[in-house]
């Protein structure tokens, strides 16, 4: 298999220059699938999600509740459910406020998801909760603890996928299972960070150009991250293409491996054996103000693709949004499958927080 990307992409896409033209076309739906792919197109196909227990998520906790404080900390399995729905029902229960009621991180609502959720409960007992155990949800553990559960407060997650109507040679998606045992995958954001048809992207261009009146601080939010996401996925995109996503780059900056700190390019001996190693990895730019740490052929690569979302950079810019960076590379942890039969494979693996299982599965695997 190529080292490179596509062959087998939409052709009207791939000549042409993308441009926020798509992001209002007909075009718009296949503009995901333009994005290179580290291992070349997969010619295996399959289906997720034929049922929510198809797809399992157990979320990664940085921190053990204490036993002890003001903070309700509740483990729940949900299916079927929204993590925002359930935080409802919870503050109902307990009687206290939405604020009162957070979590770590939003969950998909078509999976069995474990995940933890607090009440802020001061000088209260622990509420009645037995209402809340249903075929949707079930109460795990609650345990108190001397601080909030904050968004964010997440080391990462488990997943448990099950594939199903598989179609293609078996023995190339073993494979490229290998492969990205070894070699980690490209670091995109996933299709579901653009909306249904990408449309986050086309209200992110509206936004920017003073076409929204009024504007929830969560919708805001939602586009800003949508169009800055969308320029990074294009840079790492056209680092495939040039074969130096996971390699060294002149002027490249790089992530330390598990942490979010970053270095500019020294010119150091050992640079090419900490990339080979999995110590460091190449990043790309998350856009905003500010000077950027790339230089060099890096510098100008990021420059060149940016330079075709100006309506992005521009609005990201002028909404204080800083220069930021993202590792290009996720190493996939603990990736383990087990074909059951000829049409069905149970994959398995850990993922730090902030990535998407998604984002692995589009190495092997034409999803349908």
């Amino acid at each position: 298999m190529s080292n490179y990307s596509n062959t087998r992409i939409v052709p009207c896409i791939k000549r042409v220059k993308y441009s926020l033209y798509f992001f209002l076309c007909e075009c718009s739906v296949y503009l995901y699938k333009s994005l290179s792919h580290a291992f070349g197109l997969p010619y295996i196909s399959g289906v997720l999600k034929s049922s929510n227990h198809d797809f399992k998520v157990d979320e990664i906790m940085p921190v053990q509740p204490t036993g002890e404080g003001e903070h309700l900390w509740l483990h729940i399995e949900k299916n079927g459910c929204n993590t925002d729905w359930v935080a409802q029902q919870l503050a109902q229960l307990a009687n206290v406020k939405s604020m009162a009621v957070s979590y770590a991180g939003l969950k998909d609502r078509h999976a069995i998801t474990r995940q933890w959720f607090s009440i802020h409960l001061p000088g209260q007992p622990d509420p009645d909760l037995t209402a809340l155990n249903t075929d949707e949800i079930k109460i795990l553990q609650s345990i108190r603890h001397d601080r909030k559960l904050k968004r964010g407060t997440l080391a990462g997650n488990r997943f448990q996928l099950c594939i199903r109507d598989l179609n293609g040679d078996m023995d190339e998606l073993e494979q490229r299972l290998s492969l990205i045992r070894e070699q980690g995958v490209p670091n995109y954001y996933g299709e579901q960070r653009f909306g249904h048809d990408m449309n986050n992207l086309s209200k992110a261009e509206a936004l920017f150009k003073g076409g929204f009146r009024k504007l929830k601080k969560h919708q805001r939010s939602i586009y800003l991250s949508a169009s800055r996401s969308w320029i990074f996925n294009r840079i790492l995109s056209e680092r495939i293409d040039q074969g130096n996503w996971n390699q060294y780059l002149a002027g490249d900056v790089f992530m330390l491996d598990g942490k979010s700190a970053c270095f500019a390019d020294d010119g150091s001996d050992d640079l090419l054996e900490r990339i080979a190693a999995g110590d460091i990895h190449p990043t790309a730019a998350l856009w905003g103000k500010g000077d950027s740490m790339a230089q060099g052929d890096c510098y100008e690569l990021e420059q060149r693709v940016a330079a075709e979302y100006a309506v992005f950079c521009d609005g990201l810019a002028s909404a204080g949004m800083k220069q930021e960076r993202r590792a290009m590379r996720l190493p996939v942890a603990e990736l383990n499958w087990a074909l059951e039969s000829d049409q069905k494979m149970i994959i398995e693996f850990k993922l730090p927080a902030g990535t998407y299982a998604t984002t692995v599965l589009r190495e092997c695997l034409d999803l349908i």
